[in-house]
């Protein structure tokens, strides 16, 4: 078939290589500007679908809105069958919906109509969710509402998004492959009406660590957050990002009993486990401010957190 691809972070890179690897002819790949970057913050640095897309030999275009009428003409000009997009950061209006012979179909990292919108990955391990997956879905104008042609199911629990997020894209390179193999096999099957949930956009202020949220939900943020924004405390004037965590027991010798209820916060000892009300948890791998990522032993050898101290 004759693909255009859209698409712009990691998660989308493999469904790229695997349509191109399964002999489709991807005639243009569509990704969001190079954005500033590098280690001053002042190179451009291209999306990694389109340093995919140029290892391919691919052309990628990045307009800015695909609104304008030109850009409209041009994606029509392509004279695809068929759109791909997976991540890829723009709205598209109607003039592009309509212009490829076989619709736009989307890779949603969810189970719909559960988690549409923008970080369904992170939404699902904040919400306990047992399991989530990949959706195959016709795309119209309403915000991801449009009809599945195929799904895959994998298990949220233990994960951090962003290991969550290389399975998924993973198991949605295979799937888009085998729907595109045949598209006339995979019947549109209409969403539901119930179980409509949303995955707003992450707010770099959720990854604040909630004490009081209780110790599998401070689990859950830090899972959710880790690679990014990073799930974090502040000490001294200082953020934590805490990159891993265990519960700990509520009886056993080791780790030690400590009266429970927990006050939210409070560290309990000096390995630094801390209260989250209904039980705590100690930090496995954790990050100062420009340093490298060490274990929470390695942090200890160097900084004392004494017992008693309350953490905001």
């Amino acid at each position: 078939m004759r693909i255009v691809f859209m698409g712009t972070p990691e998660f989308a890179v493999p469904a790229l290589q695997a349509l191109a690897g399964a002999g489709h002819e991807i005639v243009a790949v569509y990704s969001q500007p190079p954005r500033p970057g590098g280690r001053r913050g002042r190179e451009l640095t291209p999306s990694p679908v389109q340093r995919a897309a140029e290892a391919l030999g691919i052309e990628v275009r990045h307009p800015v809105s695909l609104r304008d009428p030109e850009a409209q003409a041009a994606f029509a000009d392509l004279h695809a069958d068929v759109a791909v997009v997976a991540a890829y950061g723009l709205i598209l209006p109607r003039g592009v919906l309509d212009a490829p012979a076989r619709g736009c179909l989307n890779l949603h990292g969810s189970l719909l109509p559960r988690w549409r919108g923008a970080a369904p990955i992170q939404r699902a391990i904040l919400a306990g969710d047992a399991e989530t997956g990949v959706d195959i879905m016709r795309m119209e104008t309403g915000l991801d509402t449009g009809a599945v042609l195929a799904e895959v199911r994998t298990s949220v629990t233990g994960k951090t998004a962003g290991a969550l997020t290389a399975e998924l894209a993973e198991l949605g390179a295979g799937l888009i492959v085998r729907v595109l193999s045949d598209l006339d096999a995979f019947a549109e099957v209409p969403q539901p009406a119930e179980g409509v949930t949303y995955a707003h956009k992450i707010d770099k202020a959720e990854a604040r660590i909630d004490w009081a949220a209780g110790a599998d939900q401070v689990l859950r943020q830090i899972l959710a957050f880790n690679p990014a924004p990073g799930a974090f405390f502040e000490l001294g004037g200082e953020r934590f990002k805490v990159l891993s965590a265990d519960r700990l027991a509520l009886d056993g010798a080791i780790p030690p009993v400590w009266e429970w209820p927990c006050e939210p916060g409070l560290v309990l000892d000096g390995q630094l486990a801390i209260g989250c009300g209904d039980g705590a948890i100690r930090p496995k791998r954790i990050q100062r401010a420009g340093k490298p990522v060490m274990d929470v032993w390695d942090l200890l050898r160097g900084l004392t957190i004494p017992a008693g101290t309350r953490l905001p």
